[in-house]
């Protein structure tokens, strides 16, 4: 019996062990979200990037995520959290979050870290971003052929080189198509908050605006355009259908899951390095939302042909002749703007009023 026992016991164990090893075996993938994963934009569509991860790897992943983080401190002590509770791989996915995630990944070297839209970068901190200024262009050339007011308003988020990026290619080529084309910004100084979002929407239709393009993440200015009648939208990060065809009548969609996967792949089979990765429409991290029917067939058409030039190479978005807003040139006939203008872009393009917040 003593015997039987024993036996019993070194299967148990020998059971407890296997079953040790493989909860290790699983990779273990944290994502950090400045929004709920319900926003319907930006969070909605990095949370459908981890969805995209579960589904691809199975039991061979674990993902946790933490919503509604505060960039700044709060961010540092979420970040530090999850690598301690386990986490091989973390995505934090907000521009304010990079110094907290450069200071967790000091002290967890062992751990590896994907931060969206910043710039720096260490052995086990790479950084990734799209190219969603190639998806501002076409918003432009729409909104440029839509508006009747010649006013179109833009939701700014923050003054930093991604918001400011899209303004001007917005701008540009809202300006190609429309030479009488105005821009109005209102700046919200958040990432999500429905009801500043939904003000700044209602002051810039207020303000003659009836093309409304925003860089924030809820779906409430697409709400106050359909309250207020006649007022065209976008989508933001994600497709915001529930609003087409119209007032919403396109979007650009960041789609995250092919980078994710990739990057989890990576890390499970030992691969994994540093890098920075700014993808565009041509590698599909950045889509363009169905243009519904409210828009006319031939602005439909110059939209998509525009889309398709991104992709090919045939056109980037900032091509010269261009000046800056002081009317000193910055960019000759032809020439284009190379990227690391474009990552600290802190300037307007000639044409757009108002100023750049400090």
């Amino acid at each position: 019996m003593k015997l039987t026992k024993l036996l019993t016991g070194a299967a148990v164990a020998l059971g407890l062990a296997a079953g040790g090893a493989m909860a290790q075996d699983k990779t273990k993938v944290g994502f950090v979200y400045v929004g709920p994963v319900g926003d319907g934009g930006w969070t909605y569509e990095h949370n459908q990037g981890r969805l995209a991860v579960e589904e691809e790897f199975g039991n061979a992943v674990e993902t946790v995520y933490v919503e509604n983080v505060a960039e700044g401190p709060d961010a540092e002590r979420v970040i530090t959290q999850m690598a301690l509770q386990g986490a091989d791989l973390i995505f934090t996915t907000s521009f304010g979050y990079m110094d907290p995630t450069i200071n967790v990944a000091a002290k967890f070297p062992d751990v590896k870290f994907e931060h969206a839209t910043g710039y720096k970068q260490t052995a086990n901190v790479s950084t990734y971003s799209a190219r969603f200024y190639e998806g501002r262009a076409v918003q432009g050339t729409i909104a440029g052929e839509m508006t009747k007011s010649n006013i179109v308003g833009y939701i700014g988020s923050y003054p930093i080189p991604e918001v400011i990026r899209g303004i001007n290619s917005a701008y540009i080529h809202a300006k190609k198509v429309n030479p009488d084309v105005q821009f109005k910004i209102v700046w919200a100084f958040t990432w999500f908050d429905p009801a500043k979002e939904a003000d700044a929407a209602k002051v810039l239709i207020e303000q003659g605006a009836d093309v409304i393009l925003q860089h924030t993440d809820s779906t409430a200015p697409q709400a106050a355009a359909q309250a207020a009648g006649n007022v065209y939208t976008f989508g933001q990060a994600s497709d915001m259908a529930e609003y087409a065809p119209a007032p919403r009548v396109s979007s650009i969609i960041d789609n995250w899951a092919p980078y994710y996967i990739a990057r989890t792949k990576a890390v499970m089979d030992g691969t994994w390095e540093s890098g920075n990765t700014w993808d565009g429409i041509g590698a599909g991290m950045v889509k363009i939302g169905e243009i519904t029917d409210a828009v006319p067939a031939n602005v439909k058409e110059d939209a998509l042909a525009l889309k398709a030039a991104i992709a090919s190479g045939e056109h980037h978005p900032f091509t010269g002749p261009l000046n800056k807003q002081d009317g000193s040139v910055w960019l000759a006939e032809g020439e284009v703007a190379d990227d690391g203008t474009l990552a600290g872009m802190n300037f307007f393009v000639e044409g757009i009023d108002g100023t750049i917040p400090e």
